[in-house]
């Protein structure tokens, strides 16, 4: 899963100002993907011709996020690195790893002795994961999990809130889950707390990124500076339209922390807060919470 992308970001500020119907929105959102596949068709035939990396999937793939697909990756092997103290012959895992964005750079830095494990909702990111980086980097691996999400899964088969993660208790030194939890309702939310602090390590750390609303960020949205509108409500967070909830959701800051403190993880404070509600000092776009499992 993916950051809400640039073009609708521009949309979705419109939106924040009033401007734009939850509708209409879903119109543009629509035509934006119909645009971006044309385009993307193009670049892919530059690209075939100029070269392209074999680690870079085409442009026409990438479902994940807005932004540099190798930039924003890199971004993240840093914060996992400085922030998370990733350790080279760690057991990493990542959850919702998309078509590889985060383990990409992690090849470069991951040492024989580490793993990666990752899995994802979307079957065609991970069959593309399978063929180039699995097949020359043997330690990382990858899985599909045919989960229900309405917004990237409609027809999958299983329920993340009662989706058990296909590893066993305590295996992982680090797990991260970037703009998974920004596209999950409140009971999958909590299921995946709990199989994440079943599968790390007493004292594994994990990354999360989330909408977090606290003071600051309310504040910015009523003063239509945010590039998104968490204006509707819903059963224990907040969404940019009710009619296809997952397509971003927000929660509330102290719900979020109560919540890492049920599933026995330990937020390193301060966390990082992102500039997506518009705030003029962040470290990325997202908000980033960095924990520890107690005991």
């Amino acid at each position: 899963m993916g950051h809400v992308r640039a073009g609708s970001r521009k949309r979705l500020r419109a939106r924040a100002k009033g401007s734009i119907t939850p509708p209409v929105l879903r119109l543009l959102r629509r035509i934006d993907r119909a645009g971006r596949q044309i385009s993307h068709a193009l670049l892919d035939k530059v690209d075939s011709i100029r070269g392209r990396d074999s680690l870079t999937p085409p442009r026409s793939m990438v479902f994940v996020g807005d932004g540099d697909f190798r930039k924003v990756g890199e971004e993240f092997r840093r914060h996992f690195v400085d922030l998370g103290r990733l350790r080279p012959d760690e057991r990493v895992l990542d959850v919702g790893c998309g078509i590889g964005r985060m383990a990409v750079p992690l090849t470069r830095y991951l040492s024989s002795q580490g793993e990666y494990w990752g899995f994802d909702i979307v079957k065609e990111g991970i069959d593309w994961c399978d063929g180039a980086i699995s097949s020359r980097f043997p330690n990382f691996q990858f899985e599909h999990a045919d989960i229900f999400n309405k917004h990237y899964n409609p027809a999958g088969l299983h329920l993340a809130s009662e989706y058990r993660f296909p590893y066993e208790d305590a295996s992982m030194d680090f797990a991260f889950l970037t703009s998974v939890f920004t596209h999950m309702l409140p009971s999958d939310m909590e299921n995946y707390l709990a199989e994440l602090s079943r599968v790390l390590r007493p004292g594994g750390r994990c990354l999360l990124t989330f909408f977090l609303l606290n003071d600051e960020a309310r504040k910015l949205m009523h003063e239509r500076v945010s590039t998104l509108d968490f204006a509707q409500t819903l059963d224990g967070c907040m969404t940019i339209d009710r009619d296809d909830p997952e397509a971003a959701l927000a929660y509330d800051e102290v719900s979020v922390r109560a919540l890492l403190a049920a599933a026995r993880l330990l937020i390193h404070e301060p966390i990082q807060l992102g500039s997506w509600c518009g705030r003029p000092s962040y470290l990325s776009y997202q908000d980033i919470v960095l924990a520890t499992k107690s005991g």
